[in-house]
C-alpha cells in the first residue's frame, strides 16, 4: 500500500437501453449491463487515477491509483492540495419512479418509438428520427476519510427530429423530454403532438425568410435563455476554469455584473435531469445561487477548488466512472414579474427568438454565439413574420446588463452537457428575457 494523502472510489453499476430510429427503420437498439469503478488518489500536489471494469479488487485499483500519484509527486514536485472536509451525505427525496423502465419489453419501447416515429411523418417530411434511452444504475461513493454513500436513480427519455426539404432547402424540427422519471414519462408528456410539433416547425421554416442582422432589442424565449444561462454563466462559475484562468468571472464575487433583475440559479436537488443526492465526491448536494439581484455570488465547486477559493462543494460529477470534474445540474434563471406581453409592448420593434440550435461560448474572454430554432420579428407590439437561420451573439457581461425584463414563466429542458470529454445530464431553462440590445445575425 502506497502512502497518499487521499483517495476515494466511486463505484457504478447498472444498465442503459438504446434505441435509434431512422425513418421508422430500426438503425440501433442496444443493452448494456456496466459495472466498474473509477479511483483517484492524491500525493502532495499530484493526482493519479485509474478506471476499473467488470469484476474487480478494490484495494488492487485503489494501490494502481496511488503508485501513480506518489511516482508523479516524485517527478515533479507541486503545490500540495487540500481538500475540504465534508460530512457523510445522505440520499434523500429521492424521485419515485410509476413504471419501472425495465418491466417494460424491449419489443414494446420499438413498437411506441415507431408510433412516434410515424405521427412526424406527415406530407412535406423527408426524413426523420426518433431516440429513446433510459439508464437505471446504482452507486457507492467511498474516501479515506471515512465518508460513505449511495443511491439508486432511473433516468428515462425520448426525442424525435423531422427534417423537411424544398429546392435545395433543408430545415430541421426537434422536441426532446428526459428526466430522472420511469416509463411513465410516456403520460407525463405527449409524444405524439410533440412529434407533431416537430414536423410542424420544420415545414413552417421552408416558408420563413431568413433574417437580416443587426443590433436590436431581443426577447428570448425560456429554452435559449436556458442555453445562455447555462453555456455563457454557468460554465464560467465552474471554479476549476476560474483557477485555469478561463473565466471572465475571476475576482468577480460580490461585483454588480447583471442588471438587478437577475438571479441565476444551480440546484442538483430538483428533480430534473441534472438531478443528484450528493456528488461525485460524496458531497451532499445543495442550491447554489450563482447572481442574486444581478450580484455574482458563489462559484461552483469541488472540495479543492472550495479549499483554494473558498466556497461550497458539491459540483463534481463524471460520466460513468470517469474522473469526476467541476460541472453543472440543474440551473436557471428565476422567475421575475413581467409577462409576455408586456415585454412585446415595451419592445416595439425588434426579434423575438425561440429555441436553440447549439453554439459556442468563450468563458475566458466573455464571448457566444447561439443559433435559435427560429425567431419572429416584432414590429409595433406584434409578432408578424417568421424568420429562419437566426443566430444571438454578444459579450456575456453586456447581455446580462442589458436585460430590461424577466418573464413569469420559468420553463426547464433538459439535455446533455460536455466538458472534458464527457457528457453528463442537465436541465437549463429561464423565464422569457426582453434584452434592449443584442447582436442579432442572419443571411
Amino acid at each position: 500500500m502506497y502512502r497518499v494523502d487521499f483517495f476515494d472510489a466511486k463505484i457504478i453499476e447498472g444498465t442503459t437501453t438504446s434505441i435509434v430510429l431512422d425513418n421508422g427503420n430500426i438503425k440501433e437498439v442496444s443493452e448494456n449491463y456496466t459495472k466498474g469503478a473509477g479511483v483517484r488518489a492524491l500525493s502532495g500536489g499530484s493526482w493519479g487515477y485509474t478506471s476499473v471494469d467488470g469484476d474487480f479488487d478494490l484495494n488492487k485499483a485503489i494501490d494502481a491509483a496511488s503508485e501513480l500519484a506518489a511516482g508523479m509527486d516524485e517527478r515533479s514536485h507541486k503545490e500540495k492540495v487540500e481538500m475540504l472536509d465534508i460530512s457523510k451525505p445522505v440520499a434523500r427525496n429521492m424521485p419515485k419512479i410509476k413504471v419501472d423502465p425495465r418491466d417494460v419489453s424491449l419489443e414494446e419501447k420499438v413498437r411506441l418509438l415507431k408510433e412516434i416515429g410515424a405521427r412526424a411523418k406527415i406530407d412535406g417530411i423527408s426524413s426523420t428520427s426518433a431516440v429513446y434511452s433510459e439508464s437505471s444504475y446504482k452507486v457507492l461513493y467511498t474516501d479515506s476519510t471515512g465518508i460513505e454513500g449511495e443511491y439508486e436513480l432511473v433516468r428515462t427519455g425520448f426525442a424525435i427530429s423531422a427534417v423537411a426539404s424544398r429546392e435545395g432547402v433543408y430545415q430541421a424540427g426537434r422536441e426532446s423530454r428526459f428526466g430522472v422519471t420511469g416509463y411513465e414519462i410516456f403520460e407525463k408528456h405527449d409524444a405524439f403532438a410533440l412529434a407533431e410539433a416537430a414536423a410542424n416547425t420544420a415545414l413552417q421554416l421552408l416558408d420563413a425568410k431568413p433574417a437580416k442582422g443587426g443590433n436590436l432589442p431581443v426577447i428570448l424565449d425560456p429554452e435559449l435563455a436556458g442555453v445562455f444561462a447555462h453555456e455563457a454563466v454557468g460554465h464560467a462559475s465552474e471554479a476549476d476554469l476560474v483557477l485555469e484562468g478561463s473565466s471572465i468571472l475571476e475576482n468577480m464575487i460580490g461585483q454588480q455584473i447583471a442588471s438587478p433583475l437577475i438571479n441565476i440559479i444551480d440546484d442538483p436537488t430538483l428533480h430534473e435531469y441534472g438531478f443528484f443526492p450528493f456528488d461525485d465526491e460524496g458531497t451532499q448536494s445543495g442550491k447554489t445561487v450563482l447572481i442574486r439581484d444581478g450580484v455574482f455570488n458563489s462559484y461552483l465547486h469541488s472540495r479543492e477548488t472550495a479549499a483554494k477559493l473558498g466556497g461550497q462543494p458539491g459540483h463534481c460529477r463524471a460520466q460513468g466512472h470517469a474522473k469526476p470534474i467541476v460541472r453543472m445540474s440543474n440551473t436557471y434563471i428565476d422567475n421575475g414579474t413581467s409577462k409576455f406581453e408586456e415585454m412585446l409592448e415595451e419592445i416595439k420593434n425588434g426579434v423575438y427568438l425561440i429555441g436553440s440550435r447549439g453554439g459556442q461560448v468563450n468563458t475566458g474572454e466573455g464571448v457566444f454565439q447561439f443559433n435559435a430554432e427560429k425567431g419572429y420579428l416584432i414590429e409595433n407590439g406584434q409578432l408578424t413574420t417568421l424568420i429562419r437561420d437566426v443566430s444571438l451573439s454578444g459579450k456575456t457581461l453586456e447581455i446580462l446588463n442589458n436585460v430590461r425584463m424577466v418573464g413569469n414563466d420559468l420553463t426547464l429542458t433538459s439535455g446533455r452537457c460536455g466538458k472534458g470529454g464527457q457528457l453528463v445530464p442537465v436541465t437549463d431553462g429561464s423565464p422569457h428575457l426582453m434584452v434592449s440590445e443584442a447582436l442579432v445575425g442572419g443571411a
